[in-house]
C-alpha cells in the first residue's frame, strides 16, 4: 500500500478550470458550488485528486492570474464558505485538492502595488521590480512580455518603469526582496493552514530576474526557440538568460519546501516555461528539498510522433536522476490534444491511446477537464474572444479560449453547463460528447479513460517503477515499467501504436519468452511467438515474469 503521504508520486491530477466547469447560479460563469455539486463525477474517474485555476479576488483582466487579494473567493465563484465546502466535500470522497497559485506577480489593483507605485521612499516601494529609463526615456532593457510588446511600463508618479512578464496589470513581485518574498510564503501559509494538500505553481521559474537588467540575448539563427510561447511571438526570438530561471530561484523553492514539509502530505507541482524546460524540471525537482514535481511544455506542443515523445522520455531520463515529472497533454494554456496531436486522426480511438500512453509514463499525470471526452479545440469567433493574449496576436494566434469553452454535461442548451448564456460559447460539436451521451456508452472515450485510471491503480509498476525504452520501430513507442521489491517487483511491457495503420514488431526474444498480455485497458493486440500485431490506435500492456 502506497503510504498517503506521497499520494502525488504517480497520482493523477483532474484539471478544473472554475469559469467553465459548471454555473450554479444562472449568471453563465461557472463557480465553486457548481465543482462541488460535480466531485461525485470527478471521483468516477478514477483520479487521486484536482487542480482549481484561480478563483481568487482579482480584476480577471487575465482571468484570475491577477491577483488582487491572496486570502479571498472572487465574488463571481462564491464565497471562503463555499471553498470549504468543496473541500470537504472533495475529501470526504477521498480526493485531493490542489490550487493554483500565482505569486510571480499581483494584479496591479493590490494593496501592495497601490502603494509602491506611489514614490519611491513608502513601505512597499521596493516590493515590485523597478528601474530608471535610459537616458533617451526608453525601457531599461530588452526583456518583452509574453503577451506583446516590452515587459517595461512606464509610471508617471516614481518616472521609473516596472516590470509585467505578462500583462502591464500584472507587475512583478520582486522576490530579491525579503519581506515580499516572507509575504508571499505567509499566503500559502493561509491556504495551508485551511486545509489544502498542494499546489500548483504557476510560471515558477519567473520568480527572480537578472538584478544588472542585462538584454537578453537573441536565439541563434537556425537553433530551437522557447516552447513556453507560439513561435509567432517575438518573445521566442530571444534567449530567455536574464529574466527568468535565476540561480537565486533554487534558495526560493528550499524555503517553500520546507513551509510544505511543516504539512505532512501536501505537495507542489510547478510550471515551468524555459528555453531548457527538461532541465529546469529536472533542477527544480531533484534532492527532495525543492518542488515535489514539475511540468514543462514538451508534450504540451505540436510534435507527437513517436520518435518525439521517446527523446522526450531519453532527455528527461538523462537529465532526471532522482527528479519526478508531471505530465500532461492539455491543459488551460494550449489548444486541446484532440486537435493539436489528433486533428486528422480518429477523433474517438485516438484520445484514447493517448491518454494510455501519458498515464503509462513515469511521474504524475494532470487530466485537463474535457479530455475525458475527447474534446477538440472549440472554435470561437473574433467577436467572442475574451483572452487578452489571442487578441494581440490574431489572428495567427487565436489565444486560450478555445481550451477553456464550458464543459458540456448534457447535449441541452448550453451543454448543461448554465441556464444562461456563458462567458465563452458552447461549440456546437462538444454537445453530441456530452457527459450524458458518453455515460452509458462503453465505448466512448469517458468510460476508457475511467478503465485505464482503474487499471493504472491496479499495477504499481505504471504508479511508480522505472522505465527503460524498448526498441519497437520507427512506428511504436515501446517502454519497460519496473517496479521495485517494495511493490512487488512488477514487471510490464507496455507499446503504443498512435497511427491510424496497423503496425508489427518483433519483441526481443528475452522478453517474448514470457510477455503475458494483461486483461482490463480495453484494448487490442495480438502476441504470437515474438511478433507483437497492434491493430490503428492500439496499445499493449505485457505482464514479463
Amino acid at each position: 500500500m502506497q503510504d498517503s503521504t506521497f499520494w502525488w508520486r504517480g497520482g493523477v491530477i483532474y484539471q478544473i478550470y472554475p469559469r467553465s466547469f459548471l454555473d450554479s447560479n444562472g449568471d453563465g460563469i461557472g463557480d465553486l458550488p457548481g465543482i462541488t455539486e460535480k466531485l461525485d463525477y470527478v471521483a468516477s474517474l478514477n483520479v487521486d485528486g484536482i487542480w482549481l485555476s484561480p478563483f481568487f479576488t482579482s480584476p480577471m483582466l487575465d482571468f484570475g492570474y491577477d491577483i488582487s487579494d491572496y486570502r479571498d473567493v472572487d465574488p463571481m465563484f462564491g464565497t471562503l464558505d463555499d471553498f470549504k465546502a468543496l473541500l470537504d466535500r472533495a475529501h470526504a470522497l477521498g480526493l485531493k485538492v490542489m490550487i493554483d497559485q500565482v505569486i510571480s506577480h499581483t494584479s496591479d489593483q493590490h494593496p501592495w502595488f497601490q502603494e509602491s507605485r506611489q514614490d519611491r521612499t513608502n513601505d512597499k516601494a521596493d516590493w515590485f521590480v523597478w528601474a530608471d529609463p535610459k537616458p533617451d526615456g526608453t525601457p531599461p532593457n530588452n526583456w518583452l512580455s509574453i503577451f506583446g510588446g516590452s515587459a517595461w511600463t512606464f509610471d508617471s508618479r516614481r518616472r521609473q518603469y516596472y516590470l509585467h512578464n505578462f500583462l502591464a496589470s500584472q507587475p512583478d513581485v520582486n522576490f530579491h526582496h525579503p519581506e515580499a518574498r516572507q509575504a508571499q510564503l505567509d499566503n500559502l501559509r493561509f491556504w495551508l493552514e485551511l486545509g489544502v494538500d498542494g499546489f500548483r505553481l504557476d510560471t515558477v521559474n519567473f520568480y527572480f530576474h537578472d538584478t544588472e537588467l542585462r538584454d537578453n540575448p537573441p536565439v541563434p539563427a537556425g537553433e530551437a526557440k522557447t516552447l513556453g510561447a507560439p513561435d509567432t511571438n517575438p518573445y521566442t526570438w530571444q534567449r530567455h538568460v536574464y529574466d527568468l530561471s535565476r540561480p537565486e530561484n533554487l534558495d526560493f523553492l528550499k524555503e517553500l519546501r520546507a513551509l510544505m514539509d511543516e504539512f505532512p502530505g501536501t505537495t507542489t507541482v510547478g510550471e515551468i516555461g524555459d528555453d531548457n524546460p527538461l532541465e529546469r524540471m529536472a533542477e527544480y525537482t531533484a534532492g527532495g528539498d525543492k518542488l515535489h514535481m514539475a511540468y514543462g511544455f514538451d508534450l504540451l506542443n505540436e510534435p507527437h510522433s513517436p520518435a518525439y515523445i521517446r527523446e522526450v522520455i531519453e532527455r528527461f531520463q538523462r537529465l532526471a536522476g532522482d527528479a519526478w515529472p508531471c505530465w500532461a497533454l492539455s491543459n488551460h494554456d494550449v489548444v486541446r490534444s484532440a486537435t493539436r496531436w489528433g486533428q486528422d486522426e480518429d477523433p474517438v480511438a485516438y484520445p484514447k491511446v493517448a491518454l494510455a500512453m501519458v498515464l503509462s509514463l513515469r511521474g504524475s499525470v494532470c487530466l485537463y477537464q474535457g479530455e475525458e471526452l475527447g474534446l477538440p479545440e472549440a472554435e470561437v469567433p473574433f467577436e467572442r474572444i475574451q483572452d487578452p493574449y489571442g487578441k494581440v496576436l490574431w489572428p495567427e494566434f487565436k489565444g486560450r479560449d478555445g481550451c477553456r469553452t464550458p464543459m458540456p454535461w448534457t447535449q441541452g442548451p448550453q451543454g448543461g453547463f448554465s441556464s444562461a448564456e456563458p462567458w465563452l460559447p458552447v461549440d456546437e460539436r462538444h454537445l453530441p460528447l456530452a457527459v450524458a451521451n458518453q455515460q452509458d456508452d462503453a465505448d466512448s472515450v469517458l468510460n476508457a479513460t475511467r478503465a485505464l485510471l482503474a487499471f493504472r491503480r491496479q499495477h504499481p509498476a505504471l504508479i511508480e517503477g522505472e522505465i527503460t525504452l524498448v526498441e519497437v520501430g520507427e512506428d511504436l513507442l515501446g517502454f519497460i515499467r519496473e517496479a521495485d521489491e517494495r511493490a512487488g517487483g512488477e514487471l510490464l511491457l507496455c507499446v503504443f501504436n498512435l497511427t491510424g495503420e496497423p503496425q508489427e514488431t518483433a519483441l526481443p526474444a528475452s522478453l517474448a519468452e514470457t510477455a503475458r498480455p494483461l486483461e482490463g485497458p480495453g484494448f487490442e493486440a495480438h502476441l504470437e511467438a515474438s511478433r507483437l500485431a497492434l491493430p490503428a490506435y492500439q496499445a499493449a500492456f505485457l505482464a514479463l515474469d
